[in-house]
């Protein structure tokens, strides 16, 4: 184990032999590393995305929109693989100048419109189909106040307590203790805020709900970190009775398999360009047909 007594230098230096086995995606400048062009499908819109709780936020929204019967919602969803630096190819960058999943590209209009950052595109496609997002100010006030609470939170979550629990090479208490205690207030809050409400916002079903779900919904359910058990996830039984009820929404079942590219191969959709896709081209039956 380390020092922990480490001192910084006057002058941070990057090492990138050092870290968990993320280190080889981060890196301390922007910008592209190769050339790489993305593709693009006949769709309105073009989702470039990996299956984590950011990414399944869109492919959530997309899926519920579909539900509806909005075929002008119709999406290709293209797998980036961020373990093999696909974000740091020119084409994403284009898309997204931050090199981080997921990233939209709206051809429906003309010029296209790019759109990254998770909330950015949930705030957009609620506006750009008027659903999932009250229209009455004071709800819709509401909506975007849980919206920015998941986006100005789970940064604790995942970047925070996710690292050092869970990916940090060596375990330190402080900082695990640190985050600890911020991501359960942060589930103190939520499972206050459900106690009087069905979903995250009051009444509605809405973008603030696709937000956190993925987060913290995966979170008690053990589906991120393993720390349910850490965490006492079972004492947070407003969160969990709100976690098994959207877990059952048809769209939110499609939604997460869309560009998962891990665990049982039934649930991996790593592209999706049509919606018989579910039932033909996940990973099992691609490889039963080879």
């Amino acid at each position: 184990m380390s020092d922990p007594t480490y001192t910084p230098p006057k002058v941070w230096t990057w090492n990138p032999e050092s870290g968990n086995k993320f280190a080889s995606i981060n890196r301390p400048v922007a910008g592209p590393t190769h050339d790489k062009e993305l593709p693009v499908g006949e769709h309105p819109f073009q989702l470039y995305s990996l299956a984590t709780p950011n990414g399944v936020k869109a492919t959530i929204l997309f899926e519920e929109l579909l539900e509806l019967g909005i075929r002008e919602a119709e999406y290709d969803a293209w797998l980036i693989d961020i373990m093999n630096g696909d974000q740091f190819g020119s084409g994403f960058v284009n898309v997204n100048p931050n090199s981080k999943i997921p990233a939209m590209l709206d051809r429906s209009v003309d010029p296209g419109v790019r759109v990254f950052e998770s909330g950015s595109i949930l705030l957009y496609l609620a506006e750009k189909f008027g659903e999932f997002l009250p229209s009455e100010p004071a709800k819709r006030a509401e909506t975007l106040n849980w919206l920015f609470w998941q986006m100005g939170s789970a940064p604790f979550l995942g970047g925070g307590f996710g690292h050092f629990f869970a990916y940090a090479p060596e375990k330190y208490e402080y900082p695990i203790n640190r985050y600890a205690m911020e991501v359960k207030r942060q589930l103190d809050v939520l499972n206050r805020q459900l106690a009087d409400n069905r979903y995250i916002a009051g009444d509605d079903y809405t973008i603030a709900d696709m937000a956190i779900w993925p987060w913290y919904g995966a979170l008690v359910k053990n589906m991120v970190y393993e720390a349910a058990e850490f965490l006492e996830a079972h004492s947070y039984t407003n969160v969990l009775r709100w976690t098994d009820e959207l877990a059952q929404r048809p769209a939110v079942k499609r939604g997460r398999m869309v560009n998962k590219a891990w665990g049982d191969l039934s649930s991996q959709l790593h592209e999706r360009h049509d919606a018989s896709d579910f039932d033909i081209r996940t990973q099992d039956k691609l490889e039963d047909s080879n």
